[in-house]
């Protein structure tokens, strides 16, 4: 019986995320369950294991078809053993043996990446990335985080830190980062930066906007608001994403002029503001790139939304067959 069909996982601090597909991408069905982080998240593992099997069961397919399983996961990955560490938001404060769990409980063999890492996969192969080889991912979400995809590879470093683009430092002296730098991109493009620098650049300005009143009233800001009262015309909202767009030009820029590759790909909650963020962010992506660089990468939105990391997956599952 010839294997023909791959299994993503997409495992999140609320929800797991699942995917039977084809070895070329094409999503066959989809399901998601809760993440049940009781228990300092001994739970998770089985229930995954659980899931998958009942399903194959409810869909009548049988596991001879099965080339693999990939999952991606918070926290820090360690591709050899698959063992995962670090993932706070799943309860995980211990090493977790998730890859050996997961193939004696289903049978397959099993590939395991950084959440982060999976969703640039996904968007290199089956999104805007459009499988070309050279592609790099950035997410803005809570925080910033991204993956590099080299030769249709993904770039893990010496130590497995690679393509944590959300550290670049793009203000140096700036605001205080979790990591313990200062200036990092993370504090200025994620969603919580962009709100700090709505809320300081309020602070500052004297002229009439609604994003000043609403700051003043102690109303909540989001991301969301700020962009939405810039594109109603409001300066100071406005002020606030040129800024933004500065930062992130600037960043993708210097991603471009060290590794060249034919699409940065822009995704998370912040992308949701479209082309209005986009096009800002390619002025000064076009101010900062090296010409060689500036005339062959493209900066583009991400086109998977909420299936990226199933795809992701389900294309690491493939590749560890080679």
């Amino acid at each position: 019986m010839a294997k023909d069909k791959l299994i993503g996982i997409d495992l999140g601090g609320t929800t797991i995320k699942f995917a039977i597909m084809t070895a070329t991408g094409d999503i066959q069905q989809k399901w998601s369950i809760k993440t049940n982080i009781m228990d300092e998240g001994s739970h998770i593992v089985p229930d995954i294991i659980t899931s998958i099997n009942y399903h194959l069961d409810l869909y009548q397919l049988d596991k001879e078809r099965i080339i693999g399983v990939g999952m991606g996961t918070p926290g820090t990955v360690d591709e050899k053993t698959g063992t995962v560490q670090g993932a706070f938001n799943l309860n995980w404060k211990e090493p977790q043996p998730v890859k050996a769990d997961l193939e004696a409980g289903l049978g397959f063999s099993v590939a395991i990446d950084n959440d982060a890492n999976a969703a640039a996969l996904g968007e290199q192969w089956r999104g805007a990335g459009n499988n070309q080889p050279e592609v790099v991912f950035v997410t803005l979400g809570t925080g910033v985080g991204g993956g590099i995809v080299d030769s249709g590879k993904l770039v893990h470093g010496a130590k497995g830190a690679a393509g944590e683009i959300g550290h670049m430092i793009v203000e140096p002296g700036g605001y205080l980062c979790t990591c313990g730098n200062y200036g990092c991109l993370e504090q200025y493009t994620s969603a919580t930066g962009i709100v700090r620098l709505a809320h300081d650049y309020a602070d500052a300005y004297a002229g009439d906007s609604k994003l000043k009143s609403m700051v003043a009233n102690g109303d909540e800001i989001t991301s969301k608001i700020v962009f939405d009262l810039a594109q109603t015309g409001d300066y100071l909202a406005n002020e606030v994403v040129d800024k933004v767009s500065f930062y992130l030009g600037l960043a993708t820029a210097n991603i471009a002029n060290i590794l060249n590759p034919s699409a940065i790909v822009i995704g998370g909650g912040v992308s949701a503001a479209g082309d209005f963020l986009l096009n800002k962010v390619k002025k000064n992506f076009q101010d900062f790139a090296f010409k060689m660089t500036r005339d062959v990468t493209e900066v583009k939105l991400a086109e998977l939304g909420n299936d990226a990391g199933a795809y992701g997956a389900a294309s690491l599952a493939l590749q560890a067959q080679v």
